[in-house]
This record gives C-alpha cells, structure tokens and sequence, in this order.
C-alpha cells in the first residue's frame, strides 16, 4: 500500500511540474507562433524543461538523471500533449537512455540536442536497416526524424549498435518537411560522415519512445474532449444549449469510453515496462497501447471539429490544432494497423484449447 501511495505522490508531482510550461487550461499562443518556423520549438523552454530535469527522468542517477519509471515520464508527455508543447522531450529522452555517461551532461542540461535517427524506410516499427558505420565514416539514409531542424547531433542505429553524429559533420545532409501540425520531419543523408561508435541497442528505448508518444496522444485527446464539452455545455441552437441534445450526448459518451480505454492500455502498459523484464510481454503491452491511442486519437479529434460545428473547420478556432497533432503522432513510432501486426506476432496470449 505504500509503495501504490508513494507512486502516486510521484505521478501527482510529475504533473504539477509539467503545469509550469503547459499549464492545461492556458492559451495556445506560444503554439501558434512557432508552427512552420525553425527549429519549431524554443530554445529557452527547452532549457527550463532540461532544468526540471525532464530529459533525464528515465535515465539512471549514478549516470545523472532521475531514474524515475515508465509511468511517471508517461504522466508527463499526456500532460504535455495537453498542451500541444512541441519541444523534442520524447526523442532527446530516448537518445539520453542510450547515450554514455560522458555524453549526457550537456544532453541533461539542455545545452544540447540529440535527436536518434533510426528509420529508413515507410510503414514500418524496426531498427533493421543498410546504415554502417565503417572505418569511423557514417554511410546510410534516415527518414523521419522528429523536430530535426533544431538538432544539434544525431544518434544513428547502425548495423551492430549506434552512432554519434554531429549536424554539421561534413558528409551529412539534411533536408526538412514540414509537418501537418507546423512541426517538422528530417530525411538525413549519411556520405562518409565522421561519427563516434556507440555502445548498446535501442530496441527499449524505441518501445519506450512509442508508449510516451501514446501517453502524449492521450493527453492531446484529453484535452480536445474537454474544450468540446465547454461549447456543446455553453453554444445554444433552437433557444436550447446543444448539449442537451441527446444524439449529441451519445456521441460525446462514445469519444468518453474512446478515452477510457486509451488511458487503461496506456496505464497498464506503464505499468507493464516498469515490473516485467519479459520482452515479448514488454512489446505486447507497448503495441496495445500506441494502436488503441493512434485510433481512437483520431476518433476523438475528428468527432470533436465535427460537434464544434462550422466553427470548427477553421484554423482559428483551437480544437483543429489537437486533430493536427494527432495526424503526425498517430503514425510516429508506428501506426494503428502496424502495432495491431505486432501485437498479435508478439503477443504471449495463446489458447491452449
């Protein structure tokens, strides 16, 4: 019972402190401003995030950080993703998890930003990939890397572990789209670029990425739902308030179980990382959970424009940005259909029957 208790302290603390930069019922604003701009992000949030010790929550004291557990950084990114914050915490945390002690300091501190890069192809949820490190020179292609535009380095997946390459390495290339939500993805060109070898596997961490995107995504939906229950409680039609509607009510019901049953799958896979050393139970839990937050995200965000009416097509009103958001997310680290594949080539439920 204690430990349940001093989890819960922990959960509670991990989301007051995320109130200091999205605080739930604030503007949006500061989102407004910096989407389609470079890096898309800001530089001074960012090194207050790093001075609360965000990056480091998952990574281990002895090495600088935290060494908090998966359900605390999840209870952070769904209070983040309530605010739409776009700074790159879930990328830089998972390099953070991979990188050695010698490089994290000024990673910790926000100084600077290491982004991983490590898919190389569409539709697709594994690190396998042609990149190599040879000789000490980087040769390969990445796609979609998050917020790249603002990264200082990039931590590569190589054929046999990773690799430490700075952006202006001469020999890399980086050419940036802009995504639906004014974010931006980088496609990384590797030409006998100079790197450091890096020791480990980012399998983990990459499981561990896919659940915080999740938990960001919940918070996304989360929020989209409130804001969409204050105008149907308060916008009038036939000189009664549309929320006494009933069709409108059961639609609203119908996006509240959506809601329901993304917390329970992200909450239990949490819960799942943090006790069991089971890989194929640990992939299982993380499939479940971004498959069900990758739908019924866009269930959510897409019933939420509807039910604001008109008013909610436009790009003024704040409910489409949520919807935007989701757009990117529900496919980063894989999508729906692509983790439903996983789940059930993973998944250690059999019928013994």
């Amino acid at each position: 019972m204690e430990a349940a208790e001093d989890r819960g302290e922990s959960l509670r603390m991990i989301r007051d402190s995320a109130a200091a930069v999205a605080p739930r019922e604030g503007d949006l604003k500061r989102i407004r401003a910096l989407r389609f701009t470079d890096p898309g992000f800001d530089r001074t949030v960012w090194r207050e995030m790093s001075e609360m010790g965000w990056p480091g929550l998952r990574v281990s004291e002895d090495k600088g950080g935290s060494g908090l557990g998966v359900s605390e950084f999840c209870a952070l990114c769904e209070e983040l993703g309530a605010g739409l914050v776009p700074e790159p915490l879930i990328p830089v945390a998972m390099a953070a998890n991979l990188l050695p002690a010698e490089h994290l300091t000024p990673v910790l501190s926000g100084e600077r930003i290491v982004i991983p890069a490590w898919q190389e192809r569409a539709s697709t949820f594994d690190l396998a990939g042609t990149t190599e490190l040879r000789g000490g020179k980087l040769h390969g292609k990445k796609l979609f890397v998050p917020m790249a535009s603002g990264a200082d380095a990039f931590l590569v997946t190589v054929k046999g572990g990773l690799a430490l390459v700075a952006r202006d390495a001469p020999g890399l290339s980086l050419e940036i789209d802009r995504t639906q939500d004014g974010g931006n993805f980088g496609t990384l060109r590797l030409d006998g670029a100079p790197a450091e070898a890096i020791a480990g596997d980012a399998e983990q961490a990459l499981d561990e990425a896919a659940l915080a995107t999740s938990a960001y995504i919940l918070g996304v939906m989360d929020r989209a739902f409130a804001m969409t229950l204050d105008y149907l409680k308060t916008r009038q039609q036939f000189g009664r308030v549309i929320g006494s509607f009933q069709a409108l009510q059961h639609r609203a019901a119908d996006l509240k179980i959506q809601l329901a049953l993304t917390r329970a799958s992200v909450e239990s896979a949490a819960a799942t990382l943090d006790s069991s050393s089971v890989p194929a139970i640990r992939r299982a839990a993380v499939s479940r959970a971004k498959a069900r937050a990758s739908d019924a995200g866009m269930i959510v965000t897409r019933q939420c424009i509807q039910l604001s009416g008109g008013i909610g097509y436009t790009d003024e009103y704040d409910v489409g940005l949520f919807l935007r958001k989701v757009m990117v997310l529900s496919n980063l680290y894989g999508s729906a259909a692509l983790h439903r594949a996983r789940f059930a080539a993973v998944s250690p439920e059999t019928d013994d029957e």
